[in-house]
């Protein structure tokens, strides 16, 4: 089974926030220990008392929040949450990212949320139905943090279901084992990866810093020169150079 785990950046109900980010990565079952196990070695050289309580929260991190308020840290913030997105370069094997970017205020008044994620359900369930035609049939899961309200839970849950049997904007899923299911980021390092994801992708498009969007921009997925994992939702009339953006090339 693949397992999508997801999570957000930025604020829906900010009006100073342009961008709403959902993203994460999507790995093979077993490639999960291995994740798991960099981003608890990048921890555990951190020199925290109780390293398995340690969450790693790319916003915290970047802003010195909490434990992260550390002298020592002052000049490293920058570096952790770069060390801990190379993490998945221990991974082989067949994994992606997968990120919906939204202008709210273009897509306005339907909700980010919701909108961003139809469209990575949709773009996870055409990367499972690629592996299928390949000869690898793999069921999939999308696994978000619980932090959200137990409302958006709900709504989630049943959006996922009706996708599979009513259908979504571009069609049904045929290859989601269930729907979402919703864990404690502090409970799993996968998540906590997603986060740095989210929160890499919120940088760049939000205020202009690639530094932690290029140590990721080419592991969406992808297929004949065309990226599938990253979508962009913006103004047609406005420029862009992401991944998701560009044409296709061979």
């Amino acid at each position: 089974m693949h397992l999508l785990y997801l999570d957000e950046a930025g604020s829906v109900t900010d009006s100073s926030q342009r961008h709403f980010i959902l993203a994460g990565i999507a790995l093979f079952e077993r490639q999960t220990h291995w994740l798991q196990t960099e981003l608890d070695n990048l921890v555990n050289s951190l020199g925290h008392p109780d390293p398995d309580r340690l969450e790693l929260h790319a916003s915290q991190i970047f802003n010195g929040r909490g434990w992260w308020r550390r002298r020592e840290f002052r000049n490293r913030r920058r570096e952790i949450i770069l060390e801990g997105l190379a993490a998945s370069s221990a991974l082989r094997g067949d994994w992606r990212l997968f990120g919906a970017v939204i202008d709210k205020q273009e897509l306005s008044p339907e909700d980010p949320i919701e909108y961003a994620f139809e469209q990575l359900c949709s773009r996870f369930d055409h990367f499972l139905r690629r592996l299928y035609r390949q000869g690898n049939s793999q069921r999939g899961l999308i696994i978000l943090d619980r932090a959200a309200k137990a409302q958006q839970e709900m709504r989630l849950q049943s959006l996922a279901a009706e996708f599979k049997t009513v259908g979504h904007s571009w069609g049904v899923t045929r290859n989601l084992a269930d729907v979402p299911l919703f864990v404690d980021s502090r409970s799993t390092r996968i998540i906590q990866y997603a986060d740095l994801v989210a929160y890499a992708i919120w940088r760049k498009f939000e205020k202009g810093d690639d530094e932690f969007f290029n140590v990721i921009s080419g592991a969406f997925d992808r297929e004949g020169g065309v990226t599938h994992g990253l979508y962009h939702f913006k103004n047609p009339n406005d420029s862009c150079d992401c991944p998701g953006c560009r044409p296709a090339f061979r």
